[in-house]
């Protein structure tokens, strides 16, 4: 990890004025989105100075990733069974998406846009394989258990198979915001999944 610039503030201060910057973040993205938010902007809203800011993050970029890299999906434990890959791969990415339900309905419509350059950032890959610790890479390595215990075939490609699963994950999202929140979005993608990884079993 980098190490950290700016002005540490070297008592309690330290960890309210980071929680200070994350509620002025959510409260500006619900507001005008992810795209137009500014360093300056963060700043403003939050009452803190832009070496405090940097004290805690190298950009705006980064600090709109802490939203999806907060925590290491290599760490999550998952309850259910492999053999219930489907069910089990919507486990996993429903501990994402209810991160994003408490923030709000606001926040999810804007903060998942094509304007969202961290975002994008994050969803990418290079060489065939994803970012350690994100919800894709945990998706891909279930997968390469699942092959190796005989519960999809041999001849899958993971990556490719988690590449889709993540634009399936992404549309079930997607919808859910446009019906306002009415759909049942675990249900739904549960049923999706269960659908297109049967081609891929043993």
């Amino acid at each position: 990890m980098p190490a950290k610039r700016g002005r540490p503030a070297g008592n309690a201060a330290d960890g309210d004025n980071k929680e200070k910057i994350i509620r002025a973040v959510v409260a500006l993205i619900k507001k005008d989105g992810a795209g137009t938010l500014t360093v300056r902007q963060v700043c403003k809203a939050a009452d803190v100075s832009i070496g405090t800011f940097y004290h805690y993050f190298q950009n705006k970029d980064d600090l709109l990733m802490y939203f999806v890299r907060e925590e290491s999906f290599a760490k999550i434990e998952l309850w259910t069974p492999l053999t219930d890959f489907a069910g089990r791969i919507t486990e996993l990415y429903m501990y994402l998406v209810r991160k994003y339900q408490k923030l709000g309905r606001a926040f999810m419509c804007k903060f998942y846009t094509t304007d969202n350059m961290a975002l994008s950032a994050y969803l990418c890959s290079e060489n065939n394989a994803f970012l350690q610790g994100t919800v894709m890479a945990r998706c891909q390595q279930e997968a390469e258990l699942a092959r190796q215990q005989a519960i999809l075939r041999l001849d899958i490609d993971t990556f490719q198979l988690s590449q889709d699963i993540c634009t399936i994950v992404k549309g079930c999202v997607f919808e859910y915001n446009l019906t306002n929140e009415k759909m049942d979005l675990e249900g739904t993608l549960r049923r999706i999944l269960e659908r297109y990884i049967a081609g891929y079993m043993k």
